[in-house]
């Protein structure tokens, strides 16, 4: 089975490769600084502060490898803005209708669609492998589709799509 290609875009994908240089560099010199000092306090079974500084230090190795497995296997998104956008994809930006549901009134919001790990609700986007993501991609301007969520079925609407963000929302 092919390896999952986590989709990003060029400059979500540098922010990774600057954070993993930082967790490389500078934060696990920090974190050997403070394995040394702890070490310097002597008997190392009874030193909370050593086995903390290990610990902090099986975080941070963890979380390098992690970070460098997500990046050897990135895929960045092209995206060519003088194009029209006609079909939904990873890296477009759609405006969506939902319509009522249990008790809920219509709603119109607006996404960006971008790979899992870019994706924050709190910044309007969402996972290209979330439910409404997922359901998305492939839809056209004003194409209505269903999806299934914890809480009912959803329908919503493509009211708009776009390569670029709008101005709002720069």
């Amino acid at each position: 089975m092919a390896e999952y290609k986590e989709k990003m875009s060029q400059q979500h994908f540098e922010e990774m490769q600057a954070k993993l240089a930082y967790l490389k560099g500078t934060r696990r010199d920090e974190i050997a600084a403070a394995l040394a000092e702890a070490r310097s306090h002597g008997d190392l079974s009874e030193n909370a502060e050593y086995d903390e500084a290990r610990n902090e230090q099986a975080r941070l190795e963890a979380e390098i490898v992690q970070l460098a497995h997500t990046l050897e296997n990135a895929e960045i998104i092209k995206v060519d803005t003088n194009e029209g956008a006609d079909v939904i994809e990873t890296g477009s930006y759609v405006k969506l209708r939902r319509d009522a549901f249990n008790g809920q009134p219509e709603k119109i919001e607006s996404f960006q669609i971008v790979g899992r790990s870019e994706a924050d609700y709190s910044k309007h986007k969402i996972s290209d492998d979330s439910p409404i993501g997922s359901a998305a991609i492939g839809k056209r301007l004003n194409e209505r589709f269903e999806v299934e969520a914890p809480i009912g079925f959803m329908n919503f609407t493509v009211l708009e799509i776009s390569l670029s963000a709008p101005a709002a929302e720069e």
